[in-house]
């Protein structure tokens, strides 16, 4: 039995936070486009096999590291100077991390975490 958690994530400056590697940075232009962005990441496997392709060998990625889930639920809001982010997920926050730092970088903190 999964237990979905209430992920409440900020980011200080969406305009400029992106990831590492172009090809899986997140490059809208604010909060909706970042929740629409976020949640297709943890609803689809389609970022992770970018990524899986782009590692020397492919083959040997663990596929558990892929895992989606398909009602996530992501909203964001512009609050003051930040963006803060709600994510409703059964994914582990080891998952939502990872698609994190590959959308945009390490600009970001998680604050809370509870049942949902």
């Amino acid at each position: 039995m999964t237990h979905r958690s209430h992920y409440y994530v900020q980011i200080g400056d969406l305009a400029h936070a992106r990831g590492a590697q172009a090809e899986l940075s997140y490059s809208g232009a604010g909060p909706n486009d970042f929740a629409a962005a976020l949640q297709e990441a943890l609803r689809s496997p389609l970022l992770f096999q970018r990524w899986r392709a782009m590692q020397p060998d492919p083959d040997e990625v663990d596929e558990r590291l892929g895992v989606t889930d398909q009602l996530a639920k992501v909203n964001a809001k512009a609050v003051d100077l930040h963006t803060e982010v709600e994510v409703i997920s059964d994914l582990p926050m080891s998952i939502l991390r990872q698609r994190l730092n590959w959308l945009i970088g390490t600009g970001w903190q998680l604050h809370d975490v509870r049942p949902a």
